[in-house]
């Protein structure tokens, strides 16, 4: 599908379906830039570390749910 149909078919919806469209198309690109903008602001706090420290970047990967997981022990022990 060509841009012009995409936006012909688009012109051609009900209002209420052209807002939803409009919100839809605005959270992604918000979503997008934010990640750019994070991943940017991440560049240049890395860059500002030490040379040594930047090569052991990387080194170690965490599993998300390892380190849930551990946070929740964590809490549970202090908190209990």
């Amino acid at each position: 599908m060509t841009w012009q149909e995409l936006q012909s078919q688009a012109l051609h919806l009900p209002i209420g379906d052209r807002w939803r469209l409009v919100q839809v198309l605005l959270t992604s690109i918000q979503q997008e830039t934010q990640v750019s903008t994070a991943s940017t602001a991440n560049l240049n706090s890395l860059a500002d570390l030490d040379p040594w420290t930047q090569s052991l970047i990387g080194i170690i990967e965490l599993d998300t749910q390892e380190i849930t997981n551990s946070y929740i022990d964590y809490l549970e022990k202090k908190y209990s």
